[in-house]
């Protein structure tokens, strides 16, 4: 809570509390808009999200559903479809694969196939990504998956003031959205304007610019980038950092904008590196700024396994710091 007049304006919170006030929004604002997904009610979320929702809004609204992705997303679609605005909770995106069917067959389709005449307006929020020892089944970083799919936009909140923004943007998009928080980010604390409110989801944004080489990056990723942008600074390497915020679609214009501006680029990807996010970033930026390039674009991936439980083998599975640094000044070296 701000102390001072000067900091009236102001409030300290965590990336968890600026997820709990956007929700807390959108059922302010829209009494269409209801929550539903495991333990999202009782419990107060798996990752304490939408904690004392259930007291301030009823059941009726936060909705505790049985354990079954397909089923909860599947009556997620028929709510949009019914004229509701569901934000539906799936406890993280590896669960995320029991309900393709209604992700990708139904939900991203349904326009296409009626033929313009019914959307589905359905945000699915679930957690992302690896770091906090949770082994395979809990820690993969899956979004670029469904950024391949035609029908969804891909949302990938990084910083308190997305976290807090983009949710209602999504609910007032006609068509479903999918918003991945990095489980990482949960406790990070911040500064947050206290009147925050909703956010363009249709652009990346230049986080800290630079002259020198571009990271591209995104999600939990971002704060590794500008990190390893300060220490670059101190080899007197100036590097600018690009936040993706949005994977479906891209923003080619900030991307390739970017490295006009650099000539180089290093993509970071919590994900995998064959066939993830970081290629289709790369193939973008050889299609559309070859003639601006200095040197070959790199990537810094995470490695080509299922995320180890054992923490010293899952930091080393990773993108870290130090990786990230050694691959910028290696493409500012000329390769």
């Amino acid at each position: 809570m701000s102390t001072s007049r000067a900091e009236a304006a102001v409030v300290r919170a965590t990336y968890r509390d600026a997820c709990r006030e956007a929700i807390r929004e959108a059922l302010q604002r829209d009494e269409r808009v209801f929550v539903m997904g495991e333990d999202v009610g009782r419990y107060g979320g798996c990752f304490a999200v939408t904690k004392g929702l259930l007291q301030e809004f009823g059941p009726e609204r936060i909705r505790d559903t049985p354990l079954s992705e397909s089923a909860f997303v599947g009556a997620g679609v028929g709510a949009a479809l019914g004229g509701m605005r569901p934000i539906v909770e799936i406890m993280t995106v590896n669960f995320s694969l029991l309900a393709l069917d209604q992700i990708v067959n139904n939900a991203a389709t349904i326009l296409h196939m009626s033929g313009g005449q019914l959307n589905v307006p359905l945000v699915i929020r679930m957690t992302t990504g690896a770091g906090r020892q949770l082994a395979a089944q809990h820690s993969h970083s899956l979004e670029g998956w469904y950024a391949h799919v035609p029908g969804l936009k891909v949302l990938t909140p990084a910083t308190l003031e997305d976290a807090r923004g983009m949710l209602w943007t999504a609910l007032e998009d006609p068509d479903p959205v999918l918003i991945f928080e990095h489980g990482a980010l949960y406790n990070m604390e911040g500064e947050l304007a206290a009147d925050a409110g909703p956010v363009d989801i249709d652009r990346a944004a230049v986080r800290r610019p630079g002259a020198d080489l571009s990271l591209v990056t995104y999600g939990g990723s971002l704060w590794k980038c500008l990190e390893a942008a300060e220490h670059l600074a101190a080899d007197g390497i100036d590097a600018e950092v690009v936040d993706l915020r949005t994977l479906r679609p891209l923003d080619d214009e900030t991307i390739l904008g970017s490295v006009a501006r650099t000539h180089r680029a290093v993509v970071v990807d919590e994900g995998w590196r064959s066939g993830g996010i970081s290629a289709e970033v790369a193939a973008r930026v050889a299609e559309g700024a070859f003639w601006d390039l200095d040197a070959p674009v790199a990537r810094v991936c995470s490695a080509e396994v299922p995320i180890p439980y054992a923490q010293h083998l899952e930091e080393a599975a990773l993108p870290q710091v130090p990786g990230i640094v050694e691959a910028a000044r290696r493409v500012v070296a000329g390769g």
